[in-house]
């Protein structure tokens, strides 16, 4: 009798002990949605972010503004206004949770279909504060044309920022307010887009229209060699590129999330999941969020007005 009592007691505590290790998981992780659908202030989104607790925060090209989604739940609420601050379309967004710092892109997207709240001209990078969603910096990209599509961080505070409309990346060292050019190179002409940091400390980004992949060799905080990489499919309209365990997660406009694993010159690409027309991916442990955009729709509902489709970010669970 003792002994299954001893049993039992066993058993009760392993239960708790399981009880307590899933409560203490973020929302996101334990349980929660899998897929939320965006109000339609958030139409067309681009871009997704997310913190360690499982907190989501959407840009809209259609609409502008960021909208947030506490971690576990299913409910949108705005972090930046639509217009707030002089913001015009938003692209992309990074989350810098260790300085407190929520980086979004704005620009004039009237030529894709979506002339925004406002009519700020050219590209911005702007800081927000994570807490109370305050202005701390507003820095317009050089040059005349221009478009901030996409955000990398680096070790030190660093940002880097993808420029669609010319073959460069920008940099914003911390405590700077004016862009360098960190590299520029014609092989990155045709319309540079998503961008992560490898494992190896080297510069990763894709190319739209040209379904390309490219290394950007670092050291020191110098840009080195740009080498275009193979790619064992077709890339079509590759998007939204994030770390990933030893390589990354990328989404396609055609519809692919696939990892991305990147080995000498070569990119293995192995598909996840299919989403319908996905621009932005984020990971949150072996979750990873997709920013369903549809760019596709976005100058028909510009042009003949037709109803724009729904809107959502949906997700595929990673082991």
């Amino acid at each position: 009798m003792i002994r299954i009592e001893k049993a039992r007691h066993a058993l009760r505590m392993s239960a708790l002990s399981l009880a307590i290790a899933c409560a203490a998981l973020p929302a996101s992780a334990a349980d929660g949605p899998t897929a939320i659908r965006l109000p339609d202030t958030g139409r067309f989104p681009e871009s997704v972010t997310s913190l360690a607790d499982g907190t989501l925060f959407v840009s809209s090209i259609a609409d502008g503004g960021v909208l947030r989604i506490a971690g576990g739940v299913a409910t949108a609420t705005p972090f930046l206004k639509p217009g707030e601050h002089g913001t015009r379309s938003t692209f992309g967004l990074l989350a810098d949770e260790r300085r407190g710092t929520l980086w979004v892109a704005s620009n004039d997207a009237t030529a894709i279909g979506a002339p925004g709240p406002t009519a700020t001209e050219g590209g911005w990078v702007k800081a927000f504060d994570l807490a109370s969603g305050a202005l701390k910096l507003s820095v317009r990209l050089p040059g005349g044309k221009a478009l901030a599509n996409d955000f990398a961080l680096d070790g030190n505070g660093a940002l880097y920022v993808t420029d669609t409309l010319a073959p460069r990346i920008l940099r914003l060292k911390p405590g700077a307010t004016t862009f360098e050019v960190f590299v520029e190179d014609d092989g990155l002409k045709k319309g540079l887009d998503g961008i992560a940091f490898g494992t190896d400390g080297n510069l990763y980004v894709n190319t739209f229209l040209g379904g390309e992949m490219f290394r950007v060799g670092v050291t020191n905080g110098i840009a080195g060699p740009v080498t275009r990489l193979g790619t064992t499919r077709a890339l079509k309209f590759p998007d939204g590129l994030r770390p990933f365990r030893d390589g990354f997660v990328m989404v396609e406009g055609s519809g692919a999330l696939s990892r991305v694993k990147v080995s000498g010159d070569q990119a293995r690409i192995e598909p996840i999941a299919q989403f319908a027309g996905p621009t932005g991916v984020t990971v949150v442990g072996h979750r990873i969020w997709v920013a369903e955009g549809q760019l596709s729709q976005l100058s028909a509902a510009s042009k003949d007005g037709r109803e724009a489709p729904s809107f959502h970010l949906r997700s595929a669970d990673v082991e």
